[in-house]
């Protein structure tokens, strides 16, 4: 079998491709409430027609997670290709141009639906590359394994966590592919080799209500609650300094690699605020206030008041240590922070709670891995654009594969645009699928041959 063969088997069954790639997307997997046993059983279908081994792992209701194999033979090699089932709520479904869950094909150029680019666009994709191999009989010196895991849109405890600590434990992984979109428009595809930690908190401000004409009978827990958020930048002072593990100027390297020159990627780079941004968040510690509520009537003093703040850490940062940080403010600001979940007795104090905690993780030792350069050159020659590396604005499941040491050699990269991923109207290029079908079949071949 030659690479020709595999390209020439994936242009012949294209269609058969999308019309799998449009029933994913038409199967209900919302998270929450989970559901993606659903799309389990219809992977599981699809991949049992050529006898391959596929294992559902079931918990809760109705959800599950999913690994496959090309044989049962795990000595050797072993590449993983990690994609996750579950996709975020549609929200108001009026808003859509198309219903969310109809994968609507709009001239066979590209494919509407909620969870087309995050990410059954690339879970479909790594689906159809382990069953051509089957199909073609790729003799192999090693094994693809297909894990396609539920949670990871509510952190990946339950998904990927589980995976790697129970059914994948014992198997030694060489390289593994999350295959999160990374399309970055206008720019060509990325390759990430990190992501950045995510710490989601909760702010509970619990004060004593009375009448609003005479405040100073109770506590005002919005005030109380606005005092912490205006100091809120002052923990930037209290943590430790970490560095970036790539500064803006060797982020501004890898990026142009991928131009005709610098002076291009220089203006190209003045011109688009989004680019601009995005190296920042790459290099530095982000927090946002994204939500508060308080309050019950206009002349009541309120007693509750709470809002969530979005954390984004670099890679080394701790999500715990950010929060001991901020415990320390609120005490330095003259508030009780109460470690209960509920409120004692009638003394002002604030909580937390935790909604996700995750670590930025990233690969140190990319440079020097040949899998890699070989990744590189396959995607160049597929998409005719040179790819570049970068890291992840976001988080991701790679930090459960490459923090704990099950493979530090890990990327992300697949089809879809991250702009587009939770979006109204989101979509994918059908040609973006069809190339990430051929970049997962050709580097597995190249990896296991």
């Amino acid at each position: 079998m030659s690479k020709n063969n595999i390209l020439e088997y994936i242009e012949s069954h294209k269609d058969e491709f999308i019309t799998f790639f449009q029933k994913l997307i038409q199967t209900d997997s919302y998270n929450p409430p989970g559901n993606e046993k659903n799309l389990a059983i219809e992977i599981e279908n699809y991949l049992t027609q050529d006898n391959l081994r596929c294992d559902v792992f079931e918990f809760e209701h109705n959800r599950a997670n999913l690994i496959a194999y090309l044989h049962d033979d795990f000595s050797q090699k072993n590449l993983l290709f990690n994609g996750h089932m579950d996709i975020v709520p549609a929200g108001n479904e009026g808003d859509w141009k198309y219903p969310p869950l109809s994968a609507h094909n709009k001239r066979n150029k590209y494919i509407y639906g909620r969870g087309a680019a995050d990410m059954k666009g690339g879970l479909t994709a790594m689906i159809i590359a382990l069953k051509i191999l089957k199909e073609l009989q790729f003799e192999v010196n090693g094994n693809l394994i297909l894990n396609a895991v539920a949670d990871e849109e509510t952190g990946g405890s339950m998904g990927t966590e589980w995976s790697i600590n129970e059914q994948l434990k014992d198997i030694n992984v060489d390289f593994a592919i999350v295959g999160e979109p990374t399309g970055l428009n206008p720019l060509p595809k990325a390759i990430i080799l990190g992501e950045r930690g995510h710490l989601q908190l909760k702010i509970i401000a619990n004060g004593v209500s009375c009448h609003a004409s005479m405040p100073n009978m109770g506590k005002n827990a919005i005030m109380m609650l606005t005092k912490l958020i205006q100091h809120i930048n002052e923990i930037d002072d209290r943590i430790p300094e970490i560095k970036p593990p790539l500064s803006i100027k060797e982020l501004k390297e890898l990026i142009s690699a991928s131009f005709p020159s610098k002076d291009i990627f220089e203006r190209i780079l003045e011109d688009q605020e989004l680019l601009r941004s995005l190296l920042n968040s790459l290099t530095t510690f982000t927090k946002s206030v994204t939500m508060i509520e308080g309050g019950i009537k206009e002349n009541v003093v309120p007693d509750k008041c709470e809002c969530i703040i979005d954390f984004r850490l670099l890679p080394r940062q701790n999500p715990k240590y950010i929060i001991n940080v901020l415990k320390d403010l609120v005490s330095d600001l003259g508030l009780i922070f109460n470690e209960e979940n509920e409120k004692t007795g009638k003394e002002p104090n604030i909580q937390f709670e935790i909604f996700h905690e995750s670590e930025g993780s990233y690969w140190e030792e990319w440079r020097e891995s040949k899998p890699l350069t070989n990744f590189y050159e396959i995607v160049e020659n597929v998409y005719k654009k040179k790819p570049f590396y970068l890291l992840y604005p976001a988080c991701a499941d790679a930090h459960y594969l490459r923090n704990t040491g099950y493979c530090e050699n890990t990327i992300l990269f697949g089809p879809g645009s991250a702009a587009t991923a939770h979006s109204v109207d989101e979509f994918i290029e059908v040609e973006d699928f069809l190339n990430a079908i051929r970049v997962y079949t050709l580097f597995a071949y190249e990896f296991l041959k």
